[in-house]
């Protein structure tokens, strides 16, 4: 169970420093081609030892290996609308 939930993680931080990228090029720049990369959390070591291990058994030979270590995630927000207004403008 706890497999299905690191994997859930994982999936979700690689799509939330794929968007990071998009906006912050200097990063992209850093990691070596084909690194493989190992996201850690602070506060979570059970997950950290867990990604690192199955890193570790997906690497290949001489593939440099990033650590992207993540302070935090918050949540989603419910809706990105700003101050939606509603008019009732004709009734039937």
């Amino acid at each position: 169970m706890k497999n299905d939930l690191f994997w859930e993680l994982q999936r979700t931080l690689s799509a939330e420093f794929s968007k990071y990228v998009l906006s912050h090029s200097e990063i992209d720049e850093k990691i070596p081609d084909g690194a493989q990369i190992v996201f850690n959390l602070k506060d979570n070591p059970e997950f950290n030892e867990w990604a690192l291990r199955t890193a570790r058994s997906q690497q290949e030979a001489g593939q440099p290996l990033v650590m992207i270590t993540v302070a935090e995630l918050i949540p989603l927000p419910i809706s990105r609308l700003v101050n939606p207004e509603l008019r009732v403008v004709s009734s039937i």
